[in-house]
């Protein structure tokens, strides 16, 4: 599911001619990011090595699998932590840690983000694995 995922994101991108249009559709994936409760936004759940403010909550469902929620104070950065989420929550702790996400390069992102977005990208795929080898090491923890 998580390959599904980041091949309806390449195809999504490659619909776009340029940055400008793909910047854009990032903006708009945030605008449809599950957000995460106030409750939630509290010094625990913020994304370190962010420039902007980045809160991410993962919480373990019955089935086994992790939903995401997550938001930010920065439409650009609330975008591209919508696309981590989407590709993967919903998923197994195990499929989580082992992703491969060529999506971000696929897409180009790392080529078109600054250096501080770049490294906020790469803080938020760590987080969301380390919540990930949380679950899967104590799969009836919640993380908060």
């Amino acid at each position: 599911m998580i390959e599904q995922r980041q091949q309806e994101v390449i195809e999504e991108f490659s619909m776009f001619d340029d940055w400008m249009q793909k910047y854009e559709h990032i903006i708009e994936l945030g605008r449809d990011l599950p957000l995460i409760d106030e409750s939630q936004k509290v010094e625990e759940n913020l994304i370190r090595g962010c420039q902007s403010r980045v809160w991410l909550h993962a919480a373990q469902e019955e089935n086994g699998t992790i939903a995401f929620t997550a938001d930010s104070d920065a439409i650009i950065t609330k975008g591209l932590v919508a696309l981590v989420v989407r590709v993967l929550s919903g998923e197994k702790p195990r499929d989580i840690v082992n992703a491969d996400l060529h999506f971000v390069l696929d897409i180009g992102l790392h080529q078109h983000l600054s250096p501080t977005r770049s490294n906020g990208l790469a803080a938020m795929i760590k987080q969301i694995k380390i919540y990930a080898l949380a679950f899967g090491n104590n799969p009836s923890a919640e993380q908060s």
